[in-house]
């Protein structure tokens, strides 16, 4: 009897440790599965050369140590893949061009937290703005400095510098201006789409290409990527598009924590204030963030559509 009363104790005994080692597992799970998701950001860098993946490394670094959880830095390929990265899920937050965002948004893949802000140019000498910060910009066409062409209409029969046609300014909104002109440039002239804007500026000087379509200030943005010329005196602005184009939004998946959006948010509107904060935003030239105003990219699609005409 004695025996039989041991081993009913023993098994009660074993039983209560597996029990307890079950129970110390499933916490252990349970602290894994409260960790912080992984963020995945990604944008669209305004040239290949190569340089902005080595940039990016610190910004993702920059906003791992903000958010405090671990954040991946990607490089879209073009215009349209950041597209497709949003509306797959594939990246949390993009930062994107206005044209990219509106297509995402209208797929119900992205909803803009802020828009950027730009320095302002001087539309007469084209050059920056002290201090004065604006949420729009043009569309800008490049040509050489001492070209015959004197206005818009000039590009006729001309061979044309264009980004994707997935861009504002380096595409929809001067092709849509040329056409409510009465030049249809995918008829009445020769447009070649080439990968960034200092290839445009390149093919211009070399004499390749009479035009780019470029943005507002490319001058002064790409002015050092070329130390053997000087933009300003090299190149003019033949024209500046009519209609203002909405900055970069800062876009998150539609579905995403509110506590988490308001978290990304705080972070993007405090980078101003901070040194790292501003080596960041430079990526995209990007000197702050304010409210997104949503109803500012519907003009996009106004233009995109005429465009495509």
């Amino acid at each position: 009897m004695q025996f039989k009363q041991f081993v009913k104790g023993f098994m009660g005994v074993m039983v209560l440790a597996a029990l307890s080692g079950c129970g110390s597992g499933d916490t252990s799970d349970s602290s894994e599965n409260t960790e912080k998701e992984k963020l995945v950001v990604q944008f669209v860098p305004t040239n290949n050369d190569g340089s902005m993946e080595a940039k990016a490394k610190p910004f993702a670094e920059y906003l791992s140590k903000k958010l405090d959880r671990d954040v991946e830095v990607t490089l879209a390929t073009d215009y349209s893949t950041i597209v497709e990265a949003m509306s797959s899920g594939q990246v949390d937050v993009g930062i994107m061009p206005p044209a990219a965002y509106v297509q995402a948004r209208d797929m119900d893949a992205a909803e803009a937290i802020l828009t950027s802000q730009l320095g302002d140019y001087d539309q007469e000498t084209g050059l920056p703005i002290k201090d004065k910060l604006t949420n729009t910009f043009k569309g800008e066409v490049l040509v050489k400095a001492d070209s015959d062409m004197t206005k818009l209409t000039d590009l006729k029969g001309k061979n044309i510098a264009t980004l994707s046609p997935n861009s504002a300014s380096g595409y929809i909104y001067p092709v849509a201006e040329l056409k409510d002109a009465g030049v249809d440039p995918t008829t009445d002239a020769k447009m070649t789409t080439v990968n960034d804007i200092p290839s445009e500026i390149t093919s211009v000087l070399n004499g390749q290409m009479d035009a780019a379509f470029v943005f507002e200030g490319a001058r002064n943005v790409f002015d050092a990527s070329f130390p053997d010329n000087d933009l300003y005196k090299d190149l003019k602005v033949l024209y500046l598009t009519k209609g203002d184009i909405p900055n970069d939004a800062i876009a998150v998946q539609p579905d995403m924590d509110k506590d988490l959006k308001a978290e990304i948010k705080e972070v993007f509107l405090n980078m101003k204030d901070d040194k790292e904060g501003k080596e960041a935003m430079s990526l995209w030239s990007h000197q702050g963030y304010e409210e997104a105003a949503d109803s500012a990219y519907d003009t996009i699609r106004e233009y995109t559509e005429k465009a495509a005409e």
